[in-house]
């Protein structure tokens, strides 16, 4: 029943990449203008998560640079031989992936949509599961700590800040590793410090919200309220408001459920107020030149972690999903089969593109083909290089995005999935949307959501 499409004439798979590439399984995850499924590959019969992003809901969501961005960003993560000491080998020299990242495998387009071929996670993400748990041991939560500042630490090293790592967009494998995805308003960063406002308003550190400039500390600050989050089952920040929010973040004290003492060592309370410091030159893991992660990584409460074994991926995790449940939204399978009007399926490309909007134009450039058993970089921009042309600006009114003007924010709604890449949203799937998690925008006013804001990739915001 996933299997879509079949074409007489044999498919080439030493050309271009393309949908006819892949047998179509089923829907695990949708987001704002694109879905999530799994798709297998008909010459290695190897299992990938495809994200799909419709162009015309990105154009009509402004979104375009943000997608481009992320294309550009995924690439360059799997591109960076030499970055770090434990990354795995896939066997090919220079193919090289972070353990705890996951990763872009192939990119390309067709007419309607914009596709993102990843890793598979078949563990489902950490929201999906918090959310059926209730709260987690702090042991397993260790584990996921432990490989996430690992994964942070990578990017922080590449100068890239991930501003947007919440549950929801950590997945895990079916070995229970996790892995960080959705790149979609991550940004590369220099000395400089950018103010444009992006993430999810709960795990936004203060000094976003302040509006006082910021750098990579902020990734460190979220890492403490996912920890503090998966233990207690709760954040360490509310507010039914906006205003009130942000006042709780920048301004109340770190409060201490009253169970505390029994789900958390004190070993591990005091990870969470160092990485939840809002002074954030004394915030665990931001000490310049990879100090911070050292430091981390010498900390009492990750003495029960062997690193080399972590990051080579021999260590056992403490949690194991189940292999024999989907640990997804089974509701986006439904949705494909009895709502979709156009289902995805692979078509041939049209000739002529002469006619192409000026936002559509720019995606057709910009979100170059990528192959990762090819790995020639076809896609290198300078760091965040203005992604709007002359003609694309005139035309679509979209403004770049500079440290003291922050660019639109998009309040996407919220989506719901988990696949590698996909990003959900209702809290339900397995995987991430990394272009598609747009979260809604804080319902202040009924429960505590996330809010989410995208931001266009800030150009020449750094000195």
């Amino acid at each position: 029943m996933g299997a879509v499409c079949c074409r007489s004439q044999p498919i080439d798979f030493e050309g271009e990449v393309n949908l006819f590439h892949f047998l179509l399984l089923r829907c695990v995850g949708k987001g704002a203008f694109g879905k999530v499924r799994v798709v297998q590959h008909k010459q290695t019969r190897d299992l990938y998560a495809l994200k799909y992003i419709n162009k015309a809901k990105c154009v009509k969501m402004k979104a375009v640079p943000n997608v481009i961005q992320e294309r550009r960003l995924l690439e360059e993560v799997r591109s960076q031989p030499d970055y770090f000491p434990l990354l795995l080998f896939t066997g090919t020299p220079n193919q090289i992936d972070h353990p705890f990242i996951v990763n872009l495998r192939y990119a390309f387009q067709d007419d309607e949509n914009c596709f993102f071929v990843l890793d598979l996670m078949l563990g489902g993400d950490l929201r999906f599961h918090l959310e059926r748990l209730g709260s987690m041991p702090e042991e397993t939560v260790r584990f996921y700590v432990a490989q996430l500042s690992s994964a942070l630490s990578f990017l922080h090293d590449m100068g890239i800040m991930h501003r947007d790592l919440k549950p929801d967009n950590i997945l895990l494998d079916d070995k229970g590793n996790a892995h960080l995805t959705d790149f979609n308003i991550a940004v590369h960063f220099g000395e400089r410090k950018l103010t444009g406002i992006a993430g999810s308003m709960a795990y936004m550190a203060p000094e976003i919200l302040l509006k006082r400039g910021y750098t990579y500390h902020i990734d460190w600050w979220s890492l403490g309220v996912c920890t503090y989050e998966l233990i207690f089952g709760r954040r360490p920040f509310k507010g039914r408001s906006n205003n009130d929010l942000t006042y709780s973040i920048s301004k109340d004290p770190l409060k201490w459920p009253e169970d505390a003492e029994k789900k958390c060592s004190r070993a591990g309370m005091q990870v969470i107020k160092g990485l939840l410091e809002r002074d954030s030159s004394k915030r665990f893991g931001c000490k310049p030149n990879g100090e911070g992660f050292q430091e981390l990584r010498r900390h009492p409460w990750f003495k029960p972690i062997d690193w080399d074994t972590l990051e080579s991926k021999t260590q056992t995790s403490p949690f194991i999903p189940d292999a024999k449940k989907a640990n997804f939204d089974a509701s986006h399978e439904l949705e494909e089969l009895l709502l979709e009007d156009n289902p995805l399926k692979a078509r041939a490309r049209r000739a002529n593109q002469d006619n192409l909007s000026a936002e559509m134009r720019q995606m057709e450039e910009q979100f170059t083909p990528y192959d990762f058993k090819k790995m020639q970089r076809r896609s290198y921009y300078p760091h965040n290089q203005h992604l709007i042309s002359t003609a694309t600006a005139t035309s679509s009114g979209l403004a770049s995005s500079r440290p003291g003007t922050p660019a639109n924010d998009l309040r996407v709604e919220n989506s719901g999935l988990r696949v590698e890449g996909a990003d959900r949203v209702d809290g339900g799937p397995m995987y991430n949307n990394h272009s598609l998690d747009l979260h809604p925008a804080d319902e202040l006013n009924t429960k505590d959501r996330d809010t989410r804001r995208m931001e266009k990739p800030d150009d020449s915001s750094y000195a």
